[in-house]
This record gives C-alpha cells, structure tokens and sequence, in this order.
C-alpha cells in the first residue's frame, strides 16, 4: 500500500474530490446552470466534502480529525439531499440521480469507516509525535476502499 504522506493521497479525498468536479460539470449544463441558488449550493457542499476531509487530515489531531471528517459527511448528506430538488425540477435524469446518489453515499460509508477506525485508534496525530512519519504510517490502514 503506498504511503500516506498528504491528504491527496487518501482515497476518500480523491473520490470526493471527483465528485465535486462531476457535480460542477453538470450544475453548468442546460436549465440547470440558470438555477442559480441551488447550483451555488450543491457545488458548495460537494466541495466542502473535500475541503474538510483535507482540513482534518492537516489539523494533526485525532480528535480534530473525526470532527471534520463528520463534517465532510454532513456535507456528503447535504449534496445528496440537494440532487433530489435538483432531479424534480427535470435538470438531471433518473440515470444521473441514481449514478451521483451511488458516489455520494460511498463517500459518506468511507467517512464512516474512518471514523470507525480513528475511535479505535490509539493514534493522536502527528502534532503529538516528534516523526510526522509515524503517524502516516499508521494511518496508511485508513486508505480503505468499499
């Protein structure tokens, strides 16, 4: 498995970083790019689903990880509650609905899955340890895949 040195290299942040780009490119397209409010906020918290799995990954902590990784899942909630507005006024099909409902709730299970795993964790952070390199050692067993 290779090594965990950034938040770039977390599957969790690759996947939702994809997303965020899908859910951008097709916000953009037809009647939807018009929808202005629900566009600006659908990219918001696809976005904030990365943003946040990388901001907990470089507070250094634990705990402060957790708490944003729970937060990038609210966020992953949030977008997924947002494609249905977004599917009822007919700006994605059932296809596309059912294609970015399938990515988002993977995402959030990964999240799960790493909350799961830092709880039990013994691991505080790497500003708790004088060598960053073991705590990405460590946490090269949070690189899970569902």
């Amino acid at each position: 498995m290779a090594k965990i040195n950034s938040f770039e290299d977390l599957k969790v942040w690759q996947i939702a970083r994809e997303f965020a780009k899908e859910i951008y490119e097709l916000s953009n397209k037809g009647n939807f790019a018009k929808y202005f409010s629900r566009k600006d906020q659908i990219n918001k918290s696809a976005g904030s689903t990365m943003d946040n799995v990388a901001e907990g990954f470089e507070r250094g902590g634990k705990k402060e990880f957790i708490q944003f990784f729970f937060i990038a899942k609210g966020s992953s909630g949030e977008t997924r509650s947002q494609l249905y507005p977004a599917f009822d006024k007919g700006y994605l099909t059932a296809v596309e609905l059912e294609s970015l409902k399938d990515k988002v709730i993977t995402i959030s299970k990964q999240l799960s899955g790493f909350i799961g795993y830092l709880k039990k964790s013994e691991m505080k952070g790497s500003k708790y340890v004088h060598e960053p390199e073991e705590v990405y050692n460590i946490i090269e067993d949070l690189n899970l895949e569902f």
